[in-house]
């Protein structure tokens, strides 16, 4: 079964490899005259190729929880902050396709550096920052976030910092509940459990169902951004336990060695 699954992740990756270089080319040529929500649609027709892809190549189908609560424009909040669990590349991939707003990454610079890839994401309305000097980054998140906001257009943030393997936890940090208090926008919580299916820093798929959970907005006015924070990963982590309750079932205790009595020589 491990030889189909590792067959089927390099047809994968094969194809993602054939179909980015000509698309990010196609989205650099549209940039030279294209307003950038333009140059945002073919993005996401490239990511939604990637995920339906993934369906159709490895197995890997999804089930959202909760879009209701996704605000519309029509709703009291027409701006939020996406605070995300970050299992997998899947979730990368996916919620820019299934929002129904422009979203923007908050994303570490070096990802630029890739080839088509992140030349093409140097073309949209994101958010890269320098990691190793955290004034101005976070200097920059929110003078950004603000301007984003004013757009219409939602600010993404996994508060993890990086895919944490399924099952565990990271240190939930609180640059997306800062964002939310200055910027005086809600904050809306999601659990993604992928891990199962698209295991951290692997590139192997495994067949299965991705479930997304996405939380009511939390309003943040009047809120502390630890405290806010903290509310945050209390729902996203009951709530990946609620959806993947197999990843943190308790584990076995080990046996110990059992040695030989004196009577059993």
């Amino acid at each position: 079964m491990r030889a189909g699954w590792l067959a089927r992740s390099a047809l994968y990756w094969a194809w993602l490899t054939l179909t980015v270089a000509p698309w990010a080319t196609v989205l650099l040529l549209a940039s030279l005259v294209a307003p950038k929500r333009v140059c945002y649609r073919i993005c996401v027709g490239w990511v939604t190729l990637a995920i339906r892809s993934a369906r159709v190549i490895c197995g890997v189908a999804w089930r959202v929880h909760g879009i209701e609560n996704v605000p519309t424009r029509a709703d009291r909040y027409s701006a939020v902050v996406l605070a995300a669990k970050h299992q997998s590349t899947w979730e990368t991939f996916a919620l820019p396709m299934l929002m129904p707003h422009p979203i923007a990454y908050v994303f570490k610079r070096e990802l630029l550096w890739v080839p088509f890839f992140g030349w093409a994401l140097a073309r949209l309305d994101m958010i890269h920052i320098d990691r190793s000097r955290r004034a101005e980054a976070w200097n920059k998140v929110a003078k950004q976030g603000r301007r984003l906001f004013d757009l219409g257009n939602w600010v993404i943030m996994f508060p993890e910092g990086t895919r944490t393997p399924r099952g565990t936890q990271g240190a939930y940090k609180t640059g997306a509940a800062r964002l939310a208090v200055t910027a005086g926008v809600p904050i809306v919580p999601i659990a993604v459990a992928a891990g199962r299916c698209w295991p951290a820093r692997s590139m192997l798929l495994r067949p299965g169902l991705v479930e997304v959970s996405i939380g009511a907005p939390i309003d943040s006015t009047g809120r502390q951004p630890d405290e806010l924070m903290r509310e945050v990963e209390a729902w996203i982590e009951a709530e990946m336990h609620r959806l993947d309750p197999e990843a943190y079932a308790p584990k076995p205790a080990a046996q110990p060695a059992q040695g030989l009595d004196r009577g059993d020589a």
